[in-house]
């Protein structure tokens, strides 16, 4: 059985990480979506609500399952018995830094092999810090999030006012 992990942030979940999610699931027989966990002052939601977000936003993907985690990636991929890291690229300036992190993994367990998956043209400008700053100051952002993230945006920020 071949098992990838997806980690990320995900803060918030957007659909262009549903779009790679979706994607990886068609070539791996489990992907787990990792996120990672990071200081609560760092996020926008916490750990268990990124979770929580992406459970919901997975539902319908079967062999899709959602975990948390701390530390290096590489262990975490050991530890899940995973055989590859999933990483999205949007643009140019992503693959400067997944090719420094893709060698940097390779260097730390050369047996967990990266696979890049280019985005989908809707979503190649899409990213969840640009998504959380248009929401925060009003714009829409109908179909680049799931309607429950957006909900849940908006909540977070109607508190913040």
């Amino acid at each position: 059985m071949t098992r990838a992990i997806f980690p990320g942030k995900f803060d918030p979940v957007t659909m262009g990480h549903l779009d790679i999610i979706r994607r990886a699931s068609h070539l791996f027989d489990s992907v787990v979506v990792a996120v990672f966990e990071t200081p609560i002052n760092a996020t926008l939601f916490t750990t268990d609500e990124r979770k929580a977000l992406l459970r919901e936003a997975v539902d319908d993907m079967k062999t899709v399952e959602v975990d948390s985690f701390q530390g290096l990636t590489v262990d975490y991929v050991r530890s899940k018995k995973a055989q590859a890291i999933v990483r999205g690229l949007r643009l140019y300036t992503d693959f400067e830094y997944e090719f420094q992190m893709a060698l940097m993994n390779r260097k730390l367990a050369p047996e967990i092999d990266v696979v890049c998956l280019i985005t989908s043209l809707d979503y190649q400008f899409v990213r969840s810090s640009l998504l959380k700053e248009v929401a925060q100051l009003g714009g829409d952002i109908t179909g680049l999030v799931p309607p429950h993230v957006a909900k849940a945006m908006q909540a977070r920020f109607s508190r913040r006012r």
